[in-house]
């Protein structure tokens, strides 16, 4: 059985030189690899469209056949192009790759996009509610869980699952999960970095088991993860 993981940077193996800059699709293997082969078509950069026009889609569905899986999290860059909007152009492109998948005997799952780290300092008048975190993805998650439904195709709702884990670790402890190094800690950012989008080593392992879990617990596929949990089975 093959899981095939189709969506962007917060998803794709990143370049050796970034490390430990890493997309959570690429810490998954370590949780399902006795039951499933992870291929990882994820790309930095990649939206529904560009993840079409270069080739990765066509290049997905050839590795997929019956009962393997398909997830698919995109939004981050689909969100600054205008002919991808939430409700047109982005809900039109996952329909079809739900219909694709699904000619060849595959299940696809949907996720919603994994939050950004923005916080922001609540009003005054929310006195001991401490930091809020902004909703930087606009109505892209809400639109893949009305596809869902509308579908019936199970949703991995990362961006609510995110967003708490950032919320319950706060501003200063949900900083691990993400790539920030001060100048001259790391050789390829030598100005130092502060990126809230993309993950460590550390947080997309962290997503990548509660992924692995969610698997488990939809049991989509009865061979492959019955009885499984969050760990190698």
């Amino acid at each position: 059985m093959k899981i095939l993981l189709a969506g962007d940077s917060t998803v794709a193996n990143c370049p050796t030189h970034e490390y430990p800059m890493s997309g959570w699709g690429a810490q998954l293997a370590p949780h399902v690899y006795r039951r499933a082969a992870v291929h990882n078509f994820a790309k930095g950069g990649a939206s529904t469209g560009s993840f079409r026009d270069e080739g990765l889609w066509t290049a997905l569905l050839g590795e997929a056949g019956e009962g393997d899986l398909v997830l698919i999290q995109f939004g981050h860059n689909d969100q600054k192009k205008q002919h991808l909007a939430a409700r047109t152009g982005y809900a039109a492109n996952l329909r079809t790759m739900v219909g694709e998948v699904r000619a060849l005997g595959a299940a696809p799952v949907l996720c919603t996009s994994v939050e950004r780290r923005h916080f922001r300092d609540a009003p005054s008048s929310s006195a001991g509610m401490g930091d809020v975190l902004e909703e930087s993805l606009e109505d892209y998650p809400e639109v893949v869980r009305e596809l869902g439904l509308e579908l019936g195709v199970p949703v991995i709702d990362l961006n609510a699952w995110t967003r708490d884990l950032y919320v319950r670790l706060g501003r200063e402890q949900s900083v691990a999960l993400f790539c920030h190094f001060a100048p001259g800690e790391h050789a390829y950012w030598p100005d130092g970095l502060a990126d809230n989008t993309h993950f460590s080593h550390e947080g997309a392992a962290v997503v990548a088991e509660h992924v692995a879990a969610e698997l488990a617990e939809l049991a989509l596929a009865a061979l492959a993860f019955a009885g499984t949990t969050a760990g190698p089975a």
